[in-house]
């Protein structure tokens, strides 16, 4: 795939979407890190409705230390892995209050350093948080990045250092956005609904069907 055409999609999907935003619910930095810690293996709206709760009585790092673990795990534990991901959010909540004055760092290394924190949860937060453009490679983007052929590779970081290389520089802001939404809603994993795609005609996508039945 040529640089023109990943421009041409890339002002299609803005066209479509010119503000994209995250599908989880946050109000702030804070609200936003538990949220995609949380996503983990999970859908955006399973996040949701145990956060929309969990807020109401805890959204900030001494809160949600202050409930403990034990208490935490009852608002999360329609989550999968929520063992894990309770104990992890407890022991970063400690770290936020101890090392960073209870504000979320905006920082790649200081942020991987956190429990439960990968480098696809420092991207999401980078990203939406802060207006970095990281593009956080999930399986959504992963499929639709070697689908279209937009940036393909065998393995997470490889898509993800080329779609840092390849999507033109006034896209990347919001390309995270666009290629989950894509991938989530329209270039399923399943079977792509290609008679659907607002991109269909520039897509590279050999298994590309003539019309869905």
């Amino acid at each position: 795939m040529n640089r023109e055409k990943r421009i041409a999609i890339f002002s299609i999907l803005r066209e479509q979407n010119p503000k994209p935003r995250t599908e989880l619910h946050y109000a702030n930095e804070f609200e936003l890190l538990i949220a995609v810690i949380l996503s983990a293996q999970a859908t955006d709206i399973s996040v949701n409705k145990a956060t929309d709760k969990l807020y109401l009585v805890a959204n900030t790092p001494q809160a949600i230390y202050d409930l403990g673990e034990k208490k935490l795990k009852t608002f999360v534990q329609s989550i999968g892995l929520f063992n894990t991901k309770a104990k992890n959010i407890i022991k970063t909540c400690k770290i936020l209050i101890d090392d960073y004055n209870s504000v979320v760092p905006e920082d790649r290394a200081a942020l991987e350093s956190l429990p439960g924190v990968g480098r696809k949860t420092a991207n999401v937060v980078l990203n939406t948080a802060f207006g970095h453009p990281t593009i956080a490679v999930d399986t959504h983007i992963f499929r639709v990045s070697n689908r279209t052929a937009i940036a393909p590779g065998k393995n997470v970081l490889e898509v993800e250092k080329r779609l840092e290389r390849l999507v033109p520089e006034e896209f990347k802001r919001d390309a995270h956005h666009w290629m989950i939404l894509h991938g989530r809603y329209t270039c399923i994993a399943r079977k792509p609904l290609c008679s659907q795609c607002i991109i269909r005609e520039l897509c590279e996508y050999r298994q590309k069907p003539s019309a869905d039945i």
